[in-house]
């Protein structure tokens, strides 16, 4: 299923997801990455694709309006990059299990993380389905 585009952003989505299922919302500059989440998020079940933004600016923006329960943001992106915004992600909303994704490892990644309030930091070839539920039963919020 193809999800068109907003009008006036980027940020593709199906509003707020069904029943009790888990509300994922993918950050990535890279189109193809946010087709891969978009599809382990379809195959995983209890969680449902709420949208998907190029920009951790168009991110910011969108949450409000997407209310996602898990935001998957790339470490590395032009302007705003990852770290900055799960910090005033997880400082306005602090309800929104943040989780860093990366093609990279390094120490300062690492510690960024830390300083972040990020969840965690997953690398991109390990993002699967079994994955994606360990860490939201590792990480979810006590009343998500």
């Amino acid at each position: 299923m193809m999800l068109g585009a907003a009008a006036t952003r980027t940020v593709r989505g199906m509003g707020a997801p069904a029943g009790d299922s888990v509300g994922v919302l993918a950050v990535d500059d890279q189109s193809i990455f946010l087709d891969v989440a978009r599809d382990v998020v379809a195959a995983t079940p209890g969680f449902s694709w709420v949208g998907g933004a190029k920009s951790a600016e168009e991110a910011l923006g969108a949450i409000d309006d997407l209310q996602p329960d898990l935001v998957l943001m790339d470490v590395r992106m032009p302007g705003m990059d990852g770290i900055e915004a799960a910090q005033r992600i997880c400082r306005k909303h602090a309800q929104v299990v943040v989780v860093l994704i990366s093609i990279e490892e390094s120490p300062v990644i690492t510690a960024a993380i830390e300083a972040s309030g990020a969840a965690a930091l997953v690398q991109k070839r390990e993002f699967s389905p079994a994955m994606l539920r360990r860490l939201w039963l590792a990480y979810k919020k006590p009343d998500g």
